[in-house]
């Protein structure tokens, strides 16, 4: 069974940063590395289901036309939309995924960070697909997630990892795994950076 609602709902109580994500280093260096970890410096559509309170979401919409982001939390939902509140380019919606899979015709990016194990395989693997399915040609799934157990939570970052991998049959554009989290990029196409730049 997937972490219900209620757990995020009760996180968001009584404080609206539940993971620190604006206080600690670690935190502030992920985000770095994500965006860092980006192949493409700009995106038409993206998606961001797991939003939180929409740090993240800040420095994906500087690099997107548009930004589709979600949460199952309404306080999440809420504080995400204040933050974002700057960005004329951002959608805040509630969801519960997989359930909620947004219906449009195609993202250039779906970025799920620290999601995937909130999930049961079950679950994951009907998220896998929509976002196959949602992917637009040369179309990028970016995935980061922490890798030690968390209590209560069906799977493990790597577990999410390895189904992500064995499931989308993409070739992967990046990889930075350590002890604490693991982060790659797959891709409908299988060029680099450095090859669409032309020095390869």
């Amino acid at each position: 069974m997937s972490v219900p609602t209620v757990f995020f709902d009760q996180l968001y109580a009584d404080n609206p940063d539940p993971w620190a994500f604006k206080a600690r280093w670690y935190e502030e260096r992920k985000r770095a590395l994500t965006l860092a970890s980006l192949p493409r410096q700009h995106y038409g559509a993206t998606y961001e289901p797991g939003c939180a309170n929409g740090e993240l979401s800040a420095g994906l919409a500087r690099r997107t036309d548009w930004l589709l982001c979600s949460d199952a939390a309404d306080r999440a939902v809420e504080l995400a939309q204040k933050r974002l509140s700057h960005c004329s380019n951002v959608e805040v919606r509630h969801s519960r995924l997989p359930a909620d899979w947004p219906v449009r015709s195609g993202f250039d990016l779906i970025v799920l960070s620290e999601l995937g194990y909130y999930l049961d395989t079950d679950d994951l693997l009907t998220l896998i697909e929509q976002a196959m399915n949602s992917l637009l040609p040369g179309g990028q799934l970016l995935a980061c997630h922490w890798r030690p157990a968390i209590e209560g939570c069906p799977l493990t970052g790597d577990r999410v990892h390895a189904l992500l991998h064995a499931t989308l049959g993409l070739p992967k554009l990046a990889q930075h795994r350590e002890d604490d989290f693991v982060l790659e990029v797959w891709g409908r196409s299988p060029d680099s950076v450095a090859s669409l730049e032309g020095l390869k």
